[in-house]
């Protein structure tokens, strides 16, 4: 029985620890920008004059 109120106290104190991650992240503004990662696939990446040339010695 003693496991039992030592596996609860865990729990909580795991819980409070996740609770003051997300609401530190929340603060700091991690959450701010929801639409842009959604639709950045859609997008081709901008090929760089340096990435074709390097693109066309390794050939």
């Amino acid at each position: 029985m003693n496991i039992l109120y030592f596996l609860v106290g865990c729990s909580v104190l795991m819980a409070l620890i996740f609770l003051g991650a997300f609401f530190w992240a929340y603060k700091t503004g991690q959450n701010d920008d929801v639409h842009t990662p959604g639709i950045r696939i859609l997008f081709d990446d901008e090929v760089t004059a340096e990435k074709s040339e390097e693109d066309h010695f390794s050939s």
